[in-house]
């Protein structure tokens, strides 16, 4: 493959797993790099090795760039807050009686399955290693979370006679998450 075609074949993969500005700011970087190499007296084809060579195979590049994304970031924290904004809504439950809630068997179900598929979600995004399903993965795992939070403040409110103490903790950490999670979506989806 000649110079220009290993620099355009290299720009290609990068631009076809990366949002437009990131492979873009990547390829800018490579051309300057390979001119660089030009202007050193090295030929078109050895430029091209050499620029390549020196910022890695386009496979590792986009890892790296997946592995520091924002939807990993925000798939790593949501895991590592859910376990005490769950132990916030637990108490709620056992507080507020919820065995004695009108809720139907089917809607229970759901319930769990939702909240274990954006769990799911969560973990497929810190797992998977390319950009673009890891950004569609932690974009569906944000926006099931807030709907989560948003229900479980809403069914606490109308079902609950008498606000239990836990939900004054409760309530204001999933309003918290629920931004947080806002800002998150905007970060994975920012090009």
């Amino acid at each position: 493959m000649s110079g220009s075609g290993l620099i355009e074949g290299y720009r290609a993969a990068v631009a076809a797993q990366l949002p437009a500005s990131v492979a873009d700011e990547l390829a800018d970087g490579l051309a300057e790099t390979y001119h660089s190499y030009l202007e050193k007296g090295l030929g078109a084809d050895a430029a091209a090795r050499a620029a390549v060579a020196e910022f890695g195979e386009p496979a590792v590049v986009v890892a790296a760039f997946t592995r520091a994304s924002p939807a990993r970031r925000a798939a790593r924290r949501l895991l590592l807050t859910g376990p005490l904004i769950g132990a916030c809504w637990g108490a709620v439950l056992v507080t507020g009686h919820a065995w004695t809630w009108p809720v139907p068997l089917v809607a229970r179900v759901l319930a769990g399955v939702s909240l274990a598929a954006v769990i799911a979600l969560l973990a497929a995004t810190v797992r998977i290693s390319h950009y673009r399903p890891a950004r569609r993965a932690a974009t569906a795992a944000c926006a099931g979370l807030a709907a989560w939070d948003l229900a479980a403040v809403a069914v606490t409110m109308v079902l609950i006679r008498h606000t239990p103490w836990p939900a004054l903790l409760a309530v204001p950490a999933s309003a918290s998450r629920i931004a947080f999670t806002a800002r998150a979506i905007r970060s994975v989806l920012a090009p």
